[in-house]
């Protein structure tokens, strides 16, 4: 049985570019600018306080787990916080120290956190965690992630042979393990709260195996076990898509991703994705991403 949501990272193909060690002690505060990649954080020690743009400010236990999926600018603080220093996100990433220490520079500190960030497949597949996602996620007690955080720094940290492929599955299951923590009637519109829907689940999961297939919202709803009407509007409400533009960004999703690949003729993704010619598929490919879709293999 297909897995949407293993079948979707497989897609997003998230890689760790950086990672490192943030402390602080007495009292300081950073404000970072917006950066755009999912980025993430871990507490391991202590409390601080978290305010991200358009969010209400949240208190960091340690045990918490943060994910941003499209990481706007944020400040992180003490919590008799001075006024922030500013802080140049692109820079800081590209800053090679593997730790960061705000406030006191002396003593043992008071909050210690592991952050980092990944980079997708692609940048333009970020539509993919937006629908998924809420701006911020943050999960409490979160365990299971703060040691594949930990797991994730360990190797990223050393030059032990096979680090590439193993940072990769590493960040494909924190991925993975914070989506989980988000599905269901809890979540925010979006895939994870239509597969906490059993009867929604079942017509997602059957798009994601044979996205060729000449899917309707009639042979849909029939799969879910509901009326059109119900079906449709069920879906709409749960995923924040129309059932039918659902299947076709993830049909859109699966050509980009064949093209960035390479190796595969245009009239093999049309029939792979549910196009009856090389022709339709380049039209719909067009009209949807923006691009041909041969300019869209090259600048890829």
């Amino acid at each position: 049985m297909i897995d949407p949501l293993s079948n979707i990272i497989s897609v997003l193909r998230p890689r760790t570019v950086f990672g490192k060690s943030v402390t602080g002690a007495g009292s300081w505060a950073v404000r970072y600018s917006e950066f755009g990649d999912p980025s993430f954080c871990a507490v391991l020690e202590g409390s601080c306080l978290l305010a991200v743009d358009g969010e209400n400010p949240v208190r960091l236990e340690a045990g918490d787990f943060i994910l941003l999926p499209a990481t706007p600018g944020f400040t992180v603080s003490s919590f008799d916080a001075p006024r922030p220093t500013l802080v140049d996100s692109r820079a800081a990433a590209a800053d090679p120290q593997e730790e960061v220490r705000h406030g006191d520079a002396d003593g043992q500190p008071e909050v210690r956190l592991l952050g980092g960030y990944f980079a997708l497949g692609s940048p333009d597949d970020q539509w993919l965690l937006a629908s998924m996602l809420p701006r911020l996620v943050h999960i409490r007690g979160a365990e299971r992630l703060t040691l594949l955080v930990k797991l994730v720094a360990s190797e990223a940290s050393g030059h032990k042979a096979g680090r590439d492929f193993a940072l990769a599955r590493l960040v494909e299951l924190l991925l993975i393990e914070a989506l989980r923590s988000m599905q269901g009637d809890g979540a925010p519109p979006g895939l994870l709260r239509g597969l906490g829907d059993a009867r929604l689940a079942t017509a997602m999961r059957d798009m994601h195996a044979e996205p060729a297939r000449p899917w309707t919202i009639e042979t849909l709803a029939e799969r879910a076990s509901l009326s059109r009407s119900a079906f449709f509007d069920r879906f709409t409400r749960a995923v924040g898509l129309a059932p039918m533009e659902y299947l076709i960004r993830w049909r859109m999703a699966l050509a980009k991703d064949l093209l960035r690949r390479g190796g595969t003729s245009l009239a093999e993704i049309a029939e792979r994705i549910g196009y009856g010619s090389a022709s339709a598929f380049s039209t719909a490919f067009s009209r949807h991403v923006g691009v041909p879709p041969g300019r869209y293999a090259r600048e890829a």
